[in-house]
């Protein structure tokens, strides 16, 4: 919603109970992504998942973990501001266009944590004076997530208008499924506590940095994914193999360990990544 007092999506459903290997396939895999995304410069230096961007002490809990049988992302309401068919772009930014820079980097998820990708996100938002650009563009845009299933926008801090507290508006949705329709928050508003469509679990970690701010946040999509087997060498928790031949940056893990390649080889037998530090790094 936007200033028109509808009230919104909301309540938040309890999490489901965890079992250990669905958090330990979790860590595995964030650890696995962080190592060999396309870090965003924004985010060179640290890591991109934001379950991991905390700048200090534990992240504040955000959307739901992307563990099996989890919940998806929370919707809320579209408010009246959206317009379709925005330009395809992941810099909002426009010479002369005053505000604070502000860097959004995150990846989708389906529901066995598995990320995704081609995933459409289109974002829209007020501008530093709290209005919205009715009759053009400006900070509206779309992109869809890459091989990796991340994403990331260049953009500014939204301003405030009545009755609503900062926010980015964002329609995503995976190929031939179903829109998510859903808003992202700012930690440590003061308006988060009058707002009635403030959610929580839609709040993304942000920090100063890059000139500006620096935000991340997850998403994850009610789209069901086969988790894979347990342990084993086909399994997400141990997917090297021998007689493969990988390539300087690639990632593999290995005994529920992420490693990064070093340099150009084919596997073999007793070249496990533990074994050869050499050719593996652990990330």
């Amino acid at each position: 919603m936007d200033g028109s007092g509808r009230d919104g999506a909301g309540a938040g459903a309890q999490e489901e109970p965890r079992s250990g290997r669905l958090v330990h396939r979790k860590t595995v895999l964030r650890a696995a992504l962080a190592a060999t995304a396309a870090v965003p410069v924004a985010l060179i230096g640290g890591p991109a998942l934001a379950r991991t961007f905390a700048a200090g002490g534990p992240a504040p809990g955000l959307t739901p973990s992307c563990d099996d049988g989890d919940h998806p992302t929370p919707e809320q309401i579209e408010g009246p501001y959206f317009k379709p068919n925005s330009p395809q772009r992941t810099s909002l930014l426009e010479p002369g266009l005053p505000g604070t820079r502000l860097t959004v980097t995150g990846y989708v998820f389906g529901r066995a944590c598995l990320p995704l990708s081609g995933v459409l996100l289109d974002f829209w938002q007020a501008d530093t004076n709290g209005a919205y650009d009715n009759t053009g563009f400006r900070l509206r845009g779309h992109q869809f997530t890459d091989s990796r299933g991340s994403f990331a926008l260049t953009t500014i801090v939204p301003g405030l208008y009545p009755g609503r507290t900062r926010h980015l508006h964002v329609k995503v949705q995976a190929p031939h499924r179903s829109v998510l329709t859903t808003q992202l928050y700012f930690p440590n508003e003061p308006r988060n506590n009058t707002d009635t469509i403030f959610d929580s679990r839609l709040l993304m970690t942000v920090r100063d940095g890059g000139g500006g701010r620096e935000a991340a946040f997850d998403f994850v999509l009610d789209v069901p994914q086969d988790p894979g087997p347990g342990p084993g060498p086909s399994s997400p928790e141990n997917t090297w193999t021998p007689g493969t031949a990988y390539r300087t940056g690639d990632w593999v893990t290995y005994a529920a360990r992420a490693y990064v390649c070093l340099q150009p080889h084919t596997s073999q037998p007793g070249w496990e990544p533990p074994a050869v530090p050499a050719l593996w790094q652990p990330a």
